[in-house]
């Protein structure tokens, strides 16, 4: 039970931070599209992580220097244009708003007073993992920060990966749920527009920060 609670409060305190993954599962929620397939996305894709962090295959990238650089390159180059793709919501926004009057689900609207078709599954999930698996933070947190303390963890150490699992279960489960709540104060294209400038800034920071000496 020691380590199964370490892994809950160490795997939230890295999970919650503000970063990539969390906003767009944020976003997705907050538009309520596939938001929990992204959430099962990101839960499972952590879990993988935290197994091979546990399981001591991380020292694979210790022996293999290079491909840290080749992952953090295309996360950098990822994470950049989404941030650039977000800045042009931000600067020409598209009239998107959510319908808040007690519809079942929301939708964008457009310039003329239509209604946008909502983005297919596939798209979501291919950003979705291009977020979680292109991006070193990632790695370093799960991997190398969570395999670390988990083998001071000694025979008990799989517990500790089992609690940092459920902790990223939950967390990114509750942001999807609890981000429909944030619609009523998102039912205006401006509302739209600073919450996309909020996701560009991040994201454009997070890249360079990945590069930056």
């Amino acid at each position: 039970m020691p380590s199964f609670l370490a892994g809950i409060g160490l795997g939230l305190s890295l999970i919650v931070a503000i970063g990539a993954q969390n906003l767009f599962v944020l976003r997705q929620g907050i538009r309520r599209e596939h938001a929990l397939a992204v959430a099962a996305v990101c839960a499972v894709s952590d879990a993988v992580l935290i197994v091979v962090g546990v399981s001591g295959l991380g020292l694979i990238l210790h022996t293999v220097p290079w491909l840290v650089d080749v992952v953090r390159w295309a996360g950098f180059a990822f994470l950049l244009v989404y941030g650039l793709l977000a800045a042009r919501r931000a600067l020409r926004p598209t009239g998107q708003a959510l319908r808040v009057d007690g519809a079942a689900a929301p939708a964008p609207s457009t310039p003329r007073g239509g209604t946008a078709t909502a983005t297919r599954l596939a798209p979501v999930l291919l950003t979705c993992l291009a977020l979680t698996w292109l991006n070193p933070h990632v790695y370093l947190d799960t991997v190398f920060l969570l395999g670390s303390v988990a083998s001071t963890h000694g025979e008990t150490r799989w517990w500790f990966a089992a609690g940092a699992s459920l902790a990223s279960l939950l967390w990114f489960f509750g942001l999807a749920l609890g981000a429909r709540y944030l619609g009523r104060w998102l039912a205006t294209p401006r509302a739209w527009r600073i919450l996309d400038g909020i996701i560009a800034v991040v994201m454009i920071v997070i890249a360079v920060s990945l590069v930056w000496p």
